[in-house]
């Protein structure tokens, strides 16, 4: 299951807010990651398969720092073309193997892609960068759904076995929900 990277020639796709938001909001993932708090609570954040960066740029004015992760460099290519934020920097990178220190993010957040890097290399590496009460925030395409949007659905994770991953790498897992063809996680680093 899982590993379905998204066809970089199809990258203006993912600029359809229309579409996007559909399945999960700018407010969920800012939500998500206190970053609509005042206290900055995730001044350096990481968006995991950033592709164009729809939701980077969204994220980007309520964080000091917005690393915009993604395994494509056409996808960056495309990103760089339409324009990057100065506080969003661009990281070619799988999610199994970041470039951080230690503790170095206080939090992260993954939409429509954790079924692109799901594995223990990449949760461990995540309870890794994250520093220790960091946020994790991921959306993604869920096995409950029809299939009929996104990945197949023998690609796809449920809710349940993102949270079962998480906590066995030592996340305690603050919210969980399956929700019409996606499912939202979010859970705190050891």
């Amino acid at each position: 299951m899982g590993f379905h990277t998204f066809d970089a020639d199809k990258a203006d796709r993912l600029e359809r807010p229309a579409v996007r938001y559909r399945w999960v909001s700018a407010e969920e993932i800012i939500g998500a990651l206190g970053a609509d708090r005042a206290d900055r609570a995730a001044a350096t954040v990481a968006d995991l398969g950033s592709g164009t960066g729809f939701y980077t740029d969204a994220v980007a004015p309520h964080v000091e720092t917005v690393y915009g992760v993604d395994v494509q460099a056409e996808m960056h290519a495309f990103y760089r073309e339409k324009g990057v934020p100065e506080n969003v920097d661009l990281v070619e990178s799988d999610v199994s193997t970041l470039p951080f220190d230690d503790g170095g993010l206080d939090a992260v957040f993954s939409t429509m892609t954790y079924h692109e890097f799901a594995s223990d290399d990449a949760i461990a590496e995540l309870a890794r960068v994250l520093r220790s009460g960091g946020r994790i925030a991921l959306f993604d395409w869920s096995a409950a759904g029809d299939g009929e949007h996104g990945p197949p659905v023998d690609e796809r994770f449920a809710a349940s076995d993102a949270v079962e991953a998480l906590e066995a790498a030592g996340f305690e897992v603050r919210s969980a929900s399956e929700r019409t063809e996606t499912f939202a996680v979010v859970a705190v680093a050891p």
